[in-house]
């Protein structure tokens, strides 16, 4: 059996941000149409509770491959800096089960998940938005940056960590790659205030983002944090936004963004207005108004690792790159 390893650089090379962003696109469009599969992922916590490991099997029927993603999260790696998102996509062709390729997750990870919030920007913001705010100045806040800007025409970017130093090393690194200003705050109410679009990207375990904070018309997305204990937006703007999700079983089970307010009886499953899949086929409503606030909370998929593995897989394979191993 032969099998195709690619590693960090190899994926860095073939998947860019807006072939992602495309990509998202037609993955959530076959998973709202019952053509791809994604169970429950399974985490397992280590006992000294420095980090986790998370098992994510799936189905990409567009592709006609399953797989899974095995990653472990430490997020206290960057004190050391070391990556805080380290494992692998393993992928098999589904007409004989074989194992196809084995594939750095750290790039997979975090192109895929910003490209999945700049498609819910683009299908809920206004499109008159021009004001972003970063809350969390990490991998993800860099990524989120990089996609937002290729939906929307952005004037000025406010970034805030809970560390000075990483909102400033944030502006330093970024600002010379974009044509509007970046500029770092001290706090989450200041980055907030005049925004249009707000990605919160942080493992904050207490919310990071109020509703008196915002101002109306506001698109949210809420990507840190996939465990009951997580929580990142105040359960009273839980309640207020317009919510959407990646998949449904997976915020039933999984945020503490959703499960918190749950349990404290302001919103059921109900609030829930739909799926990303359903908004890219037209089958619920976005925005209503223009003073909406819409909030996005993402999950993240095993079909999303999937089909991004697959694209970069289908592209090395094509310019016979890569490491080619017989098992």
């Amino acid at each position: 059996m032969s099998v195709l390893v690619l590693n960090k650089k190899e994926v860095e090379k073939n998947l860019t941000m807006k072939d992602c962003i495309g990509l998202m696109r037609e993955t959530f469009a076959a998973l709202a149409k019952g053509a791809s599969s994604n169970p429950l992922r399974s985490i397992i916590r280590l006992p000294n509770k420095k980090g986790l490991m998370g098992v994510m099997p799936g189905f990409a029927g567009e592709n006609n491959i399953f797989g899974i993603k095995v990653l472990s999260v430490f997020p206290e790696n960057y004190k050391a800096g070391i990556s805080s998102h380290q494992g692998v996509v393993i992928l098999y062709e589904g007409d004989h089960g074989r194992l196809t390729a084995v594939l750095d997750a750290e790039v997979i990870t975090a192109v895929r998940t910003a490209a999945v919030s700049a498609l819910a920007t683009d299908l809920l913001s206004r499109k008159d938005s021009k004001v972003l705010a970063v809350l969390g100045a990490g991998v993800q806040g860099r990524r989120h940056l990089e996609s937002v800007s290729h939906v929307r025409h952005l004037d000025k970017v406010f970034v805030w960590d809970i560390e000075d130093r990483n909102s400033e090393a944030f502006v330093e690194s970024e600002s010379p790659q974009y044509d509007f200003q970046i500029e770092a705050v001290p706090s989450a109410r200041e980055a907030v205030k005049d925004a249009d679009i707000i990605c919160t990207v942080t493992p904050a375990k207490k919310p990071i983002l109020e509703s008196q904070w915002i101002k109306p018309g506001v698109h949210i997305n809420a990507v840190g944090g996939c465990t009951p204990d997580a929580q990142e937006i105040e359960s009273g703007l839980m309640a207020r936004a317009r919510l959407y999700t990646d998949y449904r079983e997976s915020l039933f089970n999984e945020p503490g963004d959703f499960l918190i307010p749950k349990s404290e009886g302001l919103i059921t499953e109900d609030h829930v207005k739909g799926e990303l899949g359903e908004l890219v086929l037209g089958d619920v409503s976005g925005r209503v108004s223009e003073s909406d606030i819409t909030l996005f909370k993402a999950l993240g998929l095993a079909v999303e690792d999937l089909a991004a593995g697959y694209f970069v897989y289908s592209r090395a394979a094509s310019a016979n790159t890569g490491i080619s191993l017989d098992l």
